[in-house]
This record gives structure tokens, C-alpha cells and sequence, in this order.
């Protein structure tokens, strides 16, 4: 008969157990009868103490073997002191089976031992029990996270291993003490008010965060996900709170690089202005990644040049581009925003710049700042400076400038890892400004190309008096294809045109080059406007068809003639001009048809005419000056019609008052205004004669001629004006047909016209020697400052310019009911 041993998975602590499981406990006496019986023992096995008691204690066992081996322990064991424990098979008292564990001990009496004392429980009870403290054991003891258990008082209680580590200090030292006594550079705040909160209240508190300094490792920053649940007895009495530390260190820093670069994409590159988007990029650093961050651009960068692929050479000229400080007013910037900068050789801003290669400088409050420039090297002792990181920024293979990180004496200190999120960090900044150093010099160039193919002055003219205003798209839009112009005509007339070409960039400055050179040239041959616009647009289809880029264009010409007072336009998809009438009233000529843009082609472009009162004023604009988001068109109209009423303004004052009114600071859009307002000419400066087709007619001419500028008191232009008079008329009786007619104007220069119906063109020629004529316009061209032919509707005209005498060059009268200065 075997002696009872302990089961499988029972060890060595089953009376803890037992009396923690509340055993069943009975009494044997010295014969084996059964003399005590608990209530837990009644539970157990169902017997009642009155049926119980006296019964010998081996009837409750239910196999010979296990009464034998019971018996055999009793006779091994009696009298020695010692009891034994083991797992028997009893019968319940309705008749089940039950394997209970039982721990045996002997009872002492005066006369040596009396009897035997048993705990007993339902080994399924014990079992788990044991490998339910087996579980708490291992996790208290051997977990790698930290684990201690708090009092209600919140003082540490117990601690395992792995908090004993991370705080540094033995058990019996932490014991007792409160979680900011043995580690005071943990931000405890947060986790004692949820421990409170966990034990006032019994709800558990899972993963919140809590960060700071572990006192083994005071320079690393950590961060620690903490759970918080309530311990309380069998009676429900709260015992503490247990505590757990999980270090999430790593995942976090991950998370705040993957954040901070996330914020960094969102954030950086909102503009194209190099030194916004440097701004912007010590915005984003601070305070996610710096206390403190500085970052200065090459002078070439900011110009928008294209640096050199090369290391930059030392010491380079930088400009302070971006400032950004934790602390109001930036106190740690040795330099202001837009201030230049240079950095001795030996600086690691310097190093950065030549070797493209990061530096982190862990710790600067030991003489590290020392490295520094000393103006520099004196704000980092006074601001309190602990650790800086120097980052060139780069990008497509070239050095932009450098940024330097900082943090103070209260912030961690700057790592390996820190220094690669600096890296990843400035290198996608870096292309961003690098996006705007090459949109900033396009645009620049495209603006220089603007301002070289607009007129940089307008012509003074005998038929309006002009101002123009003129206003490039804002900084974060490429300059456009606006123009305008005005031309002098043959015959005292103008031309004024606005034009815009759709697009932006040097592209459409390049076109918009080509089509003001082309007006020019169209200009010159005195076309009617709708014949300019058809030639015009014969000219962007072609630009089209060899760059697919070209978008095509918009375009108003109108001629001015101020001797019959009549201007004409012709539109190709422009808004209409405004016209502001002596009186100051405003009407948009909208009657104009407006044409179709150019480079549509093959669709007719129509003229109207308008007489316009003396004074006048016309405004011409692109369609930049009405647009505007926020904006209806004709709220824009509206708008323009009110600022431009209003009798005899100055057009200087008025140019200033529509742009103040209707353009916008952050436009998109070139703007061109041109004002112009009419001028007419007196009735006795204009001087027209009829002449037959007859030879003897050319004396006459030059008669006519004469007497007309002894009137004018022109007496010293009479011979050469004799001679063109005569070879004019000579020409145009020999070569045309029907009546003659000759016209003299008497402006800014004398213009003599000879006007027939023959639509002949006369060209200029070189004579030789033996030749009897050939040298008529030959000789035109030699006296007069300008000379050509102009067609009309039933005819053509040949004119020619002669400078006035200095004494009559200062001006000419127009009507006195004109004054264009005064109104």
C-alpha cells in the first residue's frame, strides 16, 4: 500500500493555497474517529457535523487502496510530528465521487500528539488555483515590462525586476515611497489622477501615456504606455492598484516622424516664394522637432540663379530666410529675417555648406557652442542651448543653404535618430525650395522679357494725350502675355490696342513679343483695324500649329483720327472699352462686335465707328483688371464705371484710383490699363485742296502750298515743301485716275497728303545716271522725316513728314474746348 503524495501540479505551497481557498478542516483523534467539522468541510462533502462526528475518518475514503495507504501514513507518520499531504477519492454524501487534497498535520496535546488536523479542498480547485498564482508569479516576476502595485495612498507597495531596473534603485528603497520621489523626471501628473480614478472607482484604465526621464538614463527621453487596474480582497475591500509600464519609446518617436513628415508635406510648399517656403520649414520644425530653428538660403537661391553643382565655396553669402523659437520674439536669433549672412570656414554651418554633410552636436553646454561663430556662440550660452543638429539643404544635386535645430537645457537631447528625421525632413524642404528658386527665376525672366517687349514710353501724340499702368500677376503666378500700345499713324491718327495672350511664363511673353512686333509692322501699313486682327490671327494659327502650346489670344485695336473726330474699333474676344464723354458719364462700347480670339481662324472680324465728343476719354484694359474670385464680371463693370466718372480728371490720379479699385492683392493675372483721352485738331490747322488731272495743275499745287504755310508761318519749310508737293501731284496725275486731292496738317509735324483713286503703289527707286526720271520718291524720302502710302475704300494716299522749326516744334493749338491737363 503506497503512502499519499502530493498530485501532479501541486507543489509546495498547497497550504497557502488551501487557506486561501478557505479549506474544508477536520479534526481526527488519536483512534481515527472524526471529532471536529467545519461548515466549509459540511459544503464540501455534504455530511452534516452530527452525522459526522465519532465516525472513524477512513469510511469517507472510497478505495481499500486509498484507506490502506491512510492508515499506512498514520502508523508511518503518528507520533513523529510530521503529516504529510496528498489527493484522495472521497464519496460525497449523495453518493459522487470527489478527489479532494488534502494537507495532514498532527494535533499536540499535554501528553504528546492527540490527533490529526485536516485541510481539505476539491483538487479541481486547487489545481487551478495554483496555476492561477503560478501565472501572477511569472508575470510579476518574470515579465519584461514593469510592474509594481500601489496603496491607496498611491505609494509603491510592491515592485518586480523590471521596475527595480528602470528606476535604479532596490526594492526596499522604492517601497513606501510615491512615484515622483524615486523618479521625479517622469510626468506622473497624468497617471497618479487615473490611478485615483481606477481606485474611486473600480474601472480600469488601459495604454494612456506617460513621458519623461527614467533616473537609469537620465539623457534619453522615453515615452510609456501605463494601464491601472484595482486589486481588492475576497471581501471586496480595495487593496491597491497594480501599475504597468510597456516602453513604447520607439513606436512613438516613429509616429512623431511619420507625423511631423506627414505635417511637412501638408505645410511646406504652400507658395512659390523661396523665402515663404523657408519660413514655412521652420514653422513645421518647431515644436515638433526643435526648440528652435534657423534657416539661411544662398544669396543665389534667393535670387532664384541656378547655384552651382559644385560644393559651395567658403565663406559663402546667405540671407537669413526663416526664424522660428518656442520662445515669443525668437531671442536665440543672432540674425533677423532677410539679413545676410557668412559663416567662417571652420562653423559648422560652413562645413555643412562645402562637405553637403549633416553634423549633430549633442551637447553644447559643455563648451560645444565654442564651434560657433562668437555671435552666435553668446545667444546659445544666454538662450540655454543643449543640442543642435546643422543640415544642408539640397536638392537635384545642389546645395540651397543650410538649417540648423536647436533645443534648450529642458528638452532631450538630439540623437542619431533625430538626425535622420532632420535629414528626411530637410531634404523633401529642400525640393520645395527648390520648386520655387526655379519658378522664381522664371519668373523673373519672364518678367524681364515682359518688361523689354512693352513700350517703356509712350509716344507723345497730336491726337491723344495717354497714361498706361501696367501690373505683372502676383509672386505665386507666372507673368502673363498682357500688352499694349500705342502707335502714331499716318495723317495725325493713333493706334491703341490692348492685347492678352492666354497663358503665363516666358512662353506667352515670347508670344506676346511676336504679336507686338507683327501689330508694329501691321501698323505701319495703315491697315483698318479688323484687317490688323485678320492678319493677327492668320499669325496664331500658324504659332499654334508649329507649338501646341500656344492657347491663342485676345486683342482691341482702335484708330483715332482727331482731325474728323472718329474712332474705329474692331475686337477679337476682348472687353469692350469703356468710354468716359466730356460730361462724365461712363458707357462700355459693347456695340463693338467682339470678334472671335485669335488663332480661331478663318471666321471675319468687323469695325465700328464712333464719333467722339473733344475730351473724350477711352479706357482700354486686359481682362485681368476685372477678375477676380470672389467676383461677378459685372459687379467688376459696375465697379470700373464708377471710378472712371467723372469730368476732366488728371490720367495720371485716375490710373491709380481704377487700379486701387478693382486689382487685387493676391491676383493671378497680368493687368494693362491704357487711358487715353482725345485730342482734336483746330479747323485752320488742317488745310485740303481739289486739284484736276491736268500738268499744269503741279504749279498750282505748289502755289496752294506756299500761301498755306506763309498762314502758318511756315515760311522756312516752303522750298522743300514745294518739292515734295511737286513730285507727289506729278506722280499722282501721271499714274492715277480721277480728281486729286491735296491735304496739309499742320500738328507736331507738317504732313503733306496727295490722295487719288488709283489703288497703284508706288515704290521708291535708285536712278542711274542716264535715267530721265526715277528719282520722285527717291526725293521724298531724302526731305521728308517719314514718308508712305496709306489705301482707303476708293483710293490710296501718299504722305510725307517734315520736322517744324525748332520755333514751332514746342507744341500746336488744338481747339481751345479741349484741355486735357485741367479738364
Amino acid at each position: 500500500m503506497g503512502v499519499p503524495t502530493a498530485s501532479r501540479g501541486l507543489g509546495a505551497g498547497l497550504g497557502n493555497v488551501l487557506q486561501g481557498l478557505g479549506a474544508a478542516t477536520a479534526v481526527v483523534d488519536g483512534q481515527g474517529g472524526i471529532s471536529l467539522w467545519s461548515p466549509e468541510a459540511e459544503s464540501l462533502l455534504g455530511y452534516r457535523a452530527r452525522e459526522i462526528c465519532g465516525t472513524p475518518a477512513v469510511n469517507l475514503l472510497i478505495t481499500p487502496a486509498d484507506r490502506e495507504a491512510a492508515l499506512a501514513a498514520d502508523r508511518r507518520w503518528g507520533g513523529t510530528g510530521q503529516g504529510w499531504d496528498g489527493v484522495l477519492a472521497m464519496r460525497h454524501r449523495d453518493g459522487h465521487v470527489i478527489r479532494v487534497a488534502l494537507r495532514v498535520r498532527p494535533v499536540l496535546g499535554g501528553q504528546g500528539q492527540a490527533g490529526w488536523s485536516v485541510g481539505a479542498a476539491d483538487v479541481r480547485q486547487v489545481e487551478r488555483s495554483e496555476f492561477d498564482q503560478s501565472i501572477l508569479k511569472a508575470l510579476f516576476e518574470q515579465a519584461p515590462i514593469s510592474i509594481t502595485v500601489v496603496g491607496i495612498d498611491l505609494k509603491f507597495r510592491a515592485v518586480n525586476a523590471v521596475a527595480m531596473r528602470d528606476l535604479g534603485l532596490p526594492a526596499e528603497r522604492i517601497i513606501g515611497r510615491s512615484n515622483y520621489e524615486v523618479a521625479p523626471e517622469i510626468d506622473f501628473r497624468t497617471a497618479e489622477e487615473r490611478l485615483r480614478r481606477v481606485r474611486d472607482t473600480g474601472e480600469p484604465e488601459i495604454g494612456f501615456p506617460v513621458h519623461g526621464r527614467l533616473p537609469s538614463d537620465p539623457e534619453r527621453e522615453g515615452m510609456w504606455s501605463s494601464s491601472s487596474f484595482r486589486l481588492t480582497d475576497s471581501a471586496g475591500h480595495v487593496l491597491g492598484m497594480c501599475q504597468t509600464f510597456v516602453d513604447v519609446t520607439e513606436g512613438y518617436r516613429a509616429q512623431q516622424r511619420l507625423e511631423l513628415l506627414t505635417e511637412a508635406g501638408a505645410r511646406l510648399g504652400t507658395t512659390l516664394d523661396v523665402e515663404r517656403t523657408a519660413q514655412e520649414l521652420a514653422d513645421v520644425a518647431v515644436p515638433g522637432l526643435a526648440d528652435f530653428a534657423v534657416v539661411d538660403l544662398l544669396e543665389a537661391t534667393v535670387r532664384g540663379d541656378e547655384p552651382a553643382p559644385v560644393p559651395v565655396a567658403a565663406p559663402a553669402l546667405l540671407r537669413r530666410s526663416g526664424v522660428r523659437s518656442v520662445r515669443p520674439g525668437n531671442p536665440e536669433a543672432a540674425y533677423a529675417v532677410s539679413e545676410r549672412v557668412t559663416f567662417a570656414p571652420a562653423t559648422p554651418q560652413a562645413r555643412c555648406l562645402v562637405g553637403g554633410r549633416p553634423e549633430l552636436m549633442q551637447k553644447l553646454d559643455d563648451g560645444g557652442q565654442s564651434a560657433f561663430d562668437p555671435r552666435i556662440a553668446e545667444k546659445i550660452r544666454a538662450s540655454g542651448t543643449r543640442s543642435a543638429m546643422v543640415v544642408p539643404l539640397r536638392a537635384r544635386g545642389i546645395t540651397l543653404g543650410v538649417a540648423v535645430f536647436a533645443r534648450h537645457r529642458d528638452s532631450p537631447q538630439y540623437d542619431e535618430g533625430a538626425l535622420a528625421l532632420a535629414e528626411d525632413f530637410c531634404s523633401r524642404a529642400a525640393v520645395c525650395i527648390d520648386n520655387a528658386r526655379r519658378y522664381t527665376r522664371e519668373h523673373t525672366t519672364a518678367l524681364a522679357l515682359q518688361r523689354s517687349l512693352l513700350p517703356r514710353e509712350l509716344p507723345d501724340s497730336p491726337a491723344v494725350d495717354t497714361a498706361y499702368r501696367y501690373l505683372p500677376a502676383a509672386a505665386h503666378a507666372s507673368a502673363g502675355g498682357d500688352w499694349f500700345d500705342v502707335l502714331p499713324l499716318s495723317g495725325a491718327r493713333v493706334a491703341l490696342l490692348v492685347g492678352d495672350v492666354t497663358g503665363h511664363g516666358l512662353h506667352a511673353a515670347a508670344i506676346m513679343g511676336r504679336l507686338r512686333t507683327a501689330v508694329h509692322t501691321l501698323a505701319d501699313l495703315d491697315l483698318d483695324p479688323d484687317e490688323v486682327l485678320a492678319h493677327l490671327d492668320d499669325l496664331v494659327v500658324r504659332l499654334a500649329e508649329e507649338d501646341p502650346d500656344c492657347q491663342g489670344a485676345s486683342c482691341l485695336y482702335a484708330v483715332y483720327d482727331p482731325v474728323s473726330r472718329l474712332c474705329t474699333f474692331a475686337r477679337a474676344g476682348h472687353p469692350p472699352p469703356a468710354l468716359v464723354r466730356p460730361d462724365g458719364t461712363v458707357e462700355f462700347l459693347d456695340a463693338t462686335p467682339p470678334g472671335p480670339p485669335l488663332g480661331v481662324g478663318g471666321l471675319p472680324f468687323e469695325t465700328a465707328e464712333y464719333p467722339l465728343p473733344e475730351g473724350s476719354l477711352l479706357a482700354l484694359y486686359t481682362d485681368g483688371l476685372l477678375q477676380d474670385p470672389g467676383r461677378d464680371i459685372d459687379v467688376a463693370l459696375d465697379r470700373l464705371a464708377r471710378v472712371l466718372a467723372g469730368p476732366g480728371r488728371p490720367l495720371e490720379q485716375l490710373g491709380d484710383a481704377v487700379m486701387s479699385a478693382l486689382v487685387a492683392e493676391g491676383r493671378s493675372d497680368d493687368v494693362a490699363l491704357l487711358l487715353a483721352r482725345t485730342r482734336s485738331l483746330a479747323a485752320d490747322r488742317v488745310a485740303s485742296f481739289q486739284l484736276p488731272i491736268d500738268p499744269a495743275m503741279v504749279a498750282q499745287a505748289r502755289t496752294l502750298a506756299t500761301r498755306q504755310l506763309a498762314e502758318w508761318g511756315l515760311e522756312s519749310l516752303a522750298f522743300t515743301t514745294e518739292l515734295i508737293v511737286s513730285e507727289l501731284v506729278t506722280n499722282a496725275i501721271k499714274h492715277a485716275r480721277g480728281p486729286i486731292a491735296l491735304r496739309l496738317i499742320h500738328t507736331q509735324t507738317l504732313i503733306c497728303e496727295v490722295s487719288d483713286s488709283s489703288l497703284s503703289a508706288p515704290h521708291l527707286r535708285h536712278a542711274r545716271a542716264t535715267d530721265e526720271g526715277g528719282r520722285g520718291l527717291f526725293l521724298v524720302a531724302q526731305l521728308a522725316s517719314r514718308w508712305g502710302t496709306r489705301y482707303t475704300h476708293d483710293g490710296k494716299t501718299i504722305w510725307a513728314e517734315q520736322p517744324l522749326p525748332p520755333a514751332e516744334a514746342g507744341g500746336v493749338p488744338m481747339d481751345e474746348a479741349v484741355d486735357i491737363r485741367t479738364g
